[in-house]
């Protein structure tokens, strides 16, 4: 049904020509059946019916280099990579396929939460934190100052900026806040000490390249 691309995944024969579009590229990637409307919607199973499938533990990614304005990775990223190099793959790939000011949003279960927890696929936990070391400007003013954060951004070589953050809560604390019966306070010291606060995380991202 699909043939295989050189280190690329599986991919589609009927879906080669969409590679080389060149309008506006915007990628679902593991789309799972949460297809979008004007996004190449993308998946391993062909089950799923995705426009295009591929594997993106499989590197390098079939798509070109600065060739993609937009990324969603909805409930995506914890299940890749459960080996380090393969994980700092992806993130590789996902900066090389973006283009200058891409927009890349991606959506993960926090790990202190069940949902994280009880899925045996999820192979890592992703934090709102962990994009941060993917930032040079950040990097280079850990190494100044002489904290001991890992510079991932300048060992990897990609660049990634944090322009906004959304965070979803279980409950009952998603009411006690928008009731006001909990502090900004102690609902922050309940989101970092207690677990089922933080449901899921969103992070938008933009790709900063010279």
């Amino acid at each position: 049904m699909w043939r295989r691309v050189a280190g690329g995944g599986a991919v589609m024969p009927a879906n080669k020509a969409r590679l080389r579009e060149p309008n506006v590229m915007k990628l679902n990637l593991g789309c799972g059946l949460r297809k979008l409307e004007g996004y190449l919607n993308v998946d391993k199973f062909a089950e799923c019916d995705p426009d295009f499938v591929a594997d993106l533990e499989l590197l390098p990614w079939p798509w070109e280099e600065n060739s993609v304005d937009e990324v969603v990775m909805r409930h995506v990223l914890e299940h890749l990579g459960e080996r380090n190099e393969i994980y700092l793959g992806i993130l590789k790939e996902l900066y090389r396929v973006c283009r200058p000011g891409a927009r890349i949003t991606i959506t993960v279960p926090h790990p202190n939460h069940d949902d994280y927890m009880t899925d045996p696929t999820h192979v890592r936990p992703v934090t709102v934190d962990s994009f941060q070391l993917l930032s040079k400007s950040n990097c280079r003013e850990w190494q100044e100052k002489g904290i001991g954060n890992t510079p991932l951004g300048l060992y990897l070589d990609v660049d990634f900026e944090i322009v906004g953050t959304q965070i979803v809560l279980d409950e009952p604390w998603g009411t006690r806040h928008t009731e006001g019966t909990i502090s900004e306070q102690d609902l922050a010291f309940a989101m970092r000490h207690h677990l089922n606060v933080i449901k899921e995380t969103t992070s938008t991202l933009t790709v900063v390249k010279n």
